[in-house]
């Protein structure tokens, strides 16, 4: 007798987390057994050295095991790969997220490719520098995308898996690969809803590390970016750096009667920053000519 398809993958990245992945495969069963879904549970451990894998397995859920820790984000991307589902819902193995927003996530579908649980408050270790660097992260996102974007790193997200897969190749290995998720499907004009949910302080030991990750979620926003979108970093560093030089160029030649060499420097710095911008967006969008052509 052929299997049922499976309409959902839950998919849980972990690492060393037997504090709480059995509630939180409980939460998910529970909730899940109340809808109509054809759902599996996939859990990818990280080369936890606990018994994360044996409680999970306890727990009906299949498990797909590195055998060293590679990273939260190579995590997803294997959870990506062998998940079965049409719409993978991915949750954190720590117990922060509500499995019960899980089936308000799902109502989204398949008007929306990716929809995020939004969170309405910061939980975590470190919570004043997390929230102040987050806020100031998110702010920069949303306007280099030319979007709100409530929550940019949510640990909890549901999305279609195919349009997720073309992005694989983006996903860092680090925290910062959720980042990367909201990024892609913003700058490529997938529709994004979120969802405002709960967020609870976590079971264990938090693995974030506030100067490194923050760091990395900066180098993320800017990367991805500048990738899709180069335009919109370039263009206001070039208008920055021309009218930096212009304005100096003004002053120098009122108090001093001559254009300094620092003054030429700035503008003409200005000027190549505009023409590598637009240089990356012409190959962008070449490339995407291509793409529509062979398809």
């Amino acid at each position: 007798m052929e299997a049922p398809h499976i309409e959902v993958s839950i998919v849980i990245p972990a690492f060393e987390e037997e504090l709480a992945i059995g509630k939180v495969l409980d939460d998910i069963q529970r909730v899940m057994r109340a809808t109509a879904y054809r759902y599996e549970i996939l859990v990818v451990d990280d080369g936890s050295r606990d018994k994360t894998a044996v409680i999970a397995r306890s727990r009906g859920a299949r498990v797909h095991q590195h055998r060293q820790n590679l990273g939260s984000g190579t995590s997803r991307k294997t959870g990506i790969i062998h998940a079965r589902g049409n719409i993978i819902v991915m949750i954190d193995g720590d117990d922060t997220y509500p499995a019960d927003a899980i089936p308000g996530l799902l109502e989204f579908f398949p008007a929306y490719d990716q929809v995020v649980g939004a969170r309405q408050s910061e939980k975590g270790t470190h919570r004043v520098l997390r929230t102040f660097a987050k806020e100031v992260i998110r702010r920069l996102a949303s306007y280099l995308v030319g979007q709100s974007i409530p929550d940019l790193n949510s640990g909890l997200r549901a999305f279609k898996r195919d349009t997720m897969r073309r992005y694989l190749y983006l996903l860092p290995e680090g925290f910062s690969c959720v980042s990367t998720m909201s990024l892609a499907f913003h700058v490529n004009k997938h529709p994004v809803a979120y969802l405002p949910i709960t967020y609870f302080e976590r079971l264990g030991r938090s693995k974030f590390h506030p100067v490194k990750d923050t760091y990395q979620y900066l180098l993320t926003v800017i990367r991805v970016v500048t990738y899709f979108k180069p335009l919109h970093t370039f263009i206001p560093l070039s208008l920055f750096l021309m009218g930096f030089g212009l304005v100096k160029a003004i002053f120098d030649i009122i108090f001093t009667g001559t254009i300094q060499e620092s003054d030429i420097i700035a503008i003409l710095t200005g000027v190549v920053v505009g023409a590598i911008g637009i240089l990356a967006d012409l190959i962008i969008t070449q490339g995407k000519k291509h793409d529509t052509t062979d398809s």
